[in-house]
């Protein structure tokens, strides 16, 4: 079996931000719920040192959309980093889902193979796209959905496991 570049990352991205909204919902009414600012959920974050609810959503959505645009040889669509609400978030994720579908497919011929120059704080790093996608991509993306999910879940709103896999 063999499977393409798009096939591992643009469904997975599609999934991944269906079930981010999802949880976003279960926030919202967790916040309404609760008599509780939906901001304070927003500015949320595990440690004191790590990114909060918003940065989560942030750099899955610049992973996704800089995977893309890395994976066929353009530039990234570049949005602001300055969501402070729920639906601020959700616009993000529908901006980033936008830009996803409309990457055709046949645009990732010979991304396996594509040499992709990451620039991290640290230097550049280089890869072929497959190496890039599976080890910094796909890692990088559910890395910070997963937090996004904990720091829900530390928060107090009631989601589970099967949220986070989208069995809800």
């Amino acid at each position: 079996m063999s499977i393409t570049p798009h096939e591992l990352s643009i469904p997975a991205f599609q999934r991944g931000f269906a079930v981010l909204s999802k949880l976003l919902d279960k926030a919202e009414a967790f916040a309404q719920e609760k008599n509780i600012k939906p901001e304070v959920l927003v500015n949320a974050r595990l440690a004191p040192d790590m990114l909060s609810l918003a940065g989560q959503v942030q750099r899955m959505s610049d992973t996704a959309k800089g995977a893309a645009a890395r994976l066929i040889g353009t530039d990234s669509p570049s949005f602001a980093d300055d969501e402070t609400t729920l639906s601020d978030l959700r616009a993000r994720i529908e901006k980033t889902t936008a830009y996803l579908a409309s990457v055709p497919e046949a645009a990732f011929e010979g991304a396996a193979e594509r040499t992709v120059v990451l620039k991290t704080r640290g230097g550049e790093l280089s890869s072929s796209g497959k190496d890039y996608l599976l080890t910094f991509v796909l890692p990088n993306f559910y890395f910070h959905l997963t937090t996004a999910y904990a720091i829900l879940r530390h928060n107090g709103v009631p989601v589970g496991k099967l949220d986070y896999l989208g069995r809800t």
